[in-house]
């Protein structure tokens, strides 16, 4: 496999982090420095260092973080802004990445991992693992505008979104709080399907990836998965969708 892919492969940073890596010359492979990432190797049988370490492959680590408003997911910011790991700073951390996103104004479940391929498992379209957001509307909404979701609407760029489940949860003289489940991971999917039937979101929180509850942990904090709640998202099974 290309260098920098088996870098990230074994857990030490991420792919475009590896990419940076080889560039700059930190990288040896059987001794010999290596500069292009796509210089393909064997991670079982090659000497791998970065920056005169061993890359020997990680322990894996899966961990779920309760996301803060305002924090961006990504490792660093160029515009400065905070990040989801402003909330990791625990110092005996592996490098982990994270499995999907969650934008900046949206809060809640967010998963890390050093473990690409659980972490495809995850993202990838063809799993239909169910994500479950509560999110609160600036509108009463009516049953038109639930079969609109549930059947998918246009959003303004062209594509088709549709939700897998919607329901209420409660209304408010001028808002609601809905709980809507996807089973496809697509950009900004639930304000780009409210703005499309001219509706506001006020707050937006993922609750649930899978059968894993975001439950009672606080904000800005995480936890370690436990073996059966890594096993249960390696084998997804995603909801089915109510019109």
């Amino acid at each position: 496999m290309p260098l920098s892919r088996a870098l990230s492969k074994l857990g030490i940073c991420s792919r475009s982090e590896g990419e940076q890596a080889v560039r700059e010359g930190r990288v040896r492979v059987n001794g010999r420095r290596v500069t292009d990432g796509t210089r393909r190797v064997v991670p079982e049988n090659d000497v791998i260092t970065i920056d005169g370490a061993s890359a020997v492959a990680q322990l894996r680590r899966y961990l779920m973080l309760n996301k803060p408003r305002g924090q961006v997911t990504t490792r660093s910011d160029p515009q400065g802004r905070p990040t989801v790991y402003d909330s990791l700073t625990d110092p005996t951390l592996p490098f982990l990445g994270p499995v999907g996103r969650l934008d900046q104004a949206s809060e809640g479940l967010l998963l890390f991992t050093n473990d690409t391929q659980w972490a495809n498992t995850i993202t990838d379209p063809s799993s239909h693992v169910a994500k479950t957001y509560h999110v609160q509307v600036d509108c009463v909404p009516e049953g038109a505008m639930l079969s609109a979701l549930r059947a998918g609407v246009q959003a303004t760029d062209g594509e088709h979104l549709a939700a897998a489940r919607v329901d209420v949860l409660r209304t408010g003289e001028r808002n609601a709080w809905l709980s809507i489940a996807l089973d496809e991971g697509k950009n900004r999917q639930i304000r780009r399907m409210l703005e499309a039937l001219d509706v506001s979101v006020l707050r937006l929180v993922r609750v649930a990836i899978g059968n894993l509850q975001l439950g009672e942990l606080a904000k800005g904090a995480w936890r370690d998965l436990q073996s059966a709640e890594i096993e249960a998202l390696r084998t997804p099974t995603g909801p089915r969708r109510r019109r």
